[in-house]
């Protein structure tokens, strides 16, 4: 029997995420069972089974690649010189929720993720280190802000990065709970911010 190709494995675990997460999209995370995923990736039972054991490995997974995009394009920022201003960061970090916010997107599973983490441990566990990645690196963003003179030599980079963290989930929930925001305009208020006294 030949060798299945890693190229391959790849492919089919790639498409049991999308899969599941047009499922989570289209009906909640609760109210989507594996027989579903499983449906809608067109796969056998033991098929799907090799690659993903629970729902919480699907979701993991999902959020996990998605934290990967922003936090690749993070990584590529802070490496420029030099670093671009944080609005500049910002907006770039909100476009990418934008294409992922609409109708079939996957930014609306975050907002299921955020509620799952709080009742489930292992879960929480691993939105906590998944997420714990972006505040990290708003830190930095924070670090080389200040070494930029882009923000007050005295300013906390833990507490700056945490905020713009929770400004990036702001967005995310009124792009989902509330409707349309104006990307320019909330990153106009924040520009406004962090002009403030």
């Amino acid at each position: 029997m030949p060798r299945v190709s890693e190229a391959h494995l790849a492919a089919r675990r790639q498409q049991i995420l999308d899969a599941a997460a047009r499922c989570f999209v289209r009906n909640g995370f609760h109210q989507t069972s594996m027989q579903d995923v499983i449906k809608e990736a067109g796969l056998s039972v033991g098929a799907f089974y090799r690659y993903f054991k629970s729902k919480n490995e699907l979701i993991t997974a999902i959020a996990g690649t998605k934290i990967g995009e922003v936090t690749s394009m993070l990584d590529d920022m802070l490496a420029q010189e030099p670093t671009p201003a944080i609005p500049a960061i910002f907006e770039r970090i909100l476009e990418i929720i934008d294409t992922n916010a609409g109708d079939g997107g996957t930014a609306r599973i975050a907002v299921q993720v955020w509620g799952e983490a709080v009742h489930d441990a292992e879960v929480g566990a691993v939105v906590a280190e998944i997420y714990g990645r972006v505040r990290a690196r708003a830190v930095r963003i924070a670090e080389a802000a200040k070494e930029a003179g882009q923000l007050p030599a005295d300013a906390d980079a833990e507490g700056v990065g945490a905020a713009l963290f929770g400004l990036i989930q702001g967005y995310i929930l009124q792009r989902i709970l509330v409707g349309e925001i104006d990307r320019k305009s909330y990153v106009a208020g924040v520009r406004a911010l962090l002009a403030a006294p």
